[in-house]
């Protein structure tokens, strides 16, 4: 069995994705119905799943079109948004490590505050992880919600433990915007300095710089790089500042930037 991912462009800059398997078919994290609803129709699909990362608008607003005209889908998000109601249609409250199985891959929640209190990633044991906006090509999440301290863990302990071969679809096309930032920073790492020119060879292209890898992220993206000589001099923090410190700094400068 198996599932493949269809990659959808939506409003300005976000991605949604349409999970198509055998007899089952989700949209994960979908601002507008009509995109959705147009493969569906095409491939003669019904919905049966809406996978939410978090409560932003632009990741559950096309949840009460959907189901509408798919009443039975079942909606999936987190425990915290359960309980804050975040979640149009929600119909099952997720916590983290608990495992459910989609067109016969096993999938695993994980519990990555810092953008959102409720923000999770799904986690999928075909090496593919939806991860929101928790982790973007070259970037993380403002703090809207979290703290600098939980931001950290989601990404330098849950992502970065996943595998370097593990696939990260996020949900926004920020990259050229933050490999700048991270240009401004960490100048002198040659592999963001090679990915940046590859990134901007995509887009000149029209093509999507997502999805990301892990082993991509820890060698380009400064979230993930916290502890870096570079980085750790770039964020004005003295020497002794925890990690978590530095990435809170470094976000603080990106909010600027």
């Amino acid at each position: 069995m198996g599932y493949e991912v269809t990659q959808l462009p939506v409003w300005r800059d976000n991605y949604a994705y349409l999970l198509l398997g055998e007899g089952v078919a989700a949209v994960v994290d979908a601002p507008e119905a009509a995109p959705v609803l147009a493969i569906l129709e095409q491939r003669g699909q019904p919905l049966t799943h809406i996978f939410n990362t978090h409560h932003h608008f632009d990741h559950i607003g096309s949840n009460e079109e959907l189901l509408a005209r798919y009443p039975e889908a079942a909606v999936y998000g987190s425990v915290y948004d359960a309980e804050h109601e975040r979640i149009p249609g929600l119909t099952r409250s997720l916590s983290d490590g608990e495992s459910f199985a989609f067109a016969g891959v096993s999938c695993t929640v994980r519990d990555v505050p810092g953008h959102t209190l409720g923000h999770i990633a799904y986690v999928f044991a075909d090496g593919r992880a939806f991860v929101g906006d928790t982790s973007f090509v070259g970037g993380c999440g403002r703090l809207f919600e979290g703290t600098a301290k939980q931001m950290d863990h989601a990404l330098n302990e849950v992502l970065a433990g996943l595998g370097d071969d593990v696939l990260l679809y996020c949900a926004h096309e920020y990259t050229e915007s933050n490999l700048r930032f991270a240009l401004s920073v960490d100048g002198g790492n040659e592999r963001l300095v090679a990915y940046a020119d590859e990134a901007r060879a995509l887009r000149e292209e029209g093509r999507p710089t997502v999805p990301s890898t892990v082993g991509l992220e820890k060698a380009i993206n400064p979230f993930f790089r916290a502890d870096a000589p570079a980085l750790r001099a770039a964020s004005g923090l003295p020497p002794g500042a925890a990690r978590h410190e530095v990435l809170g700094a470094l976000r603080s400068m990106k909010d600027s930037f």
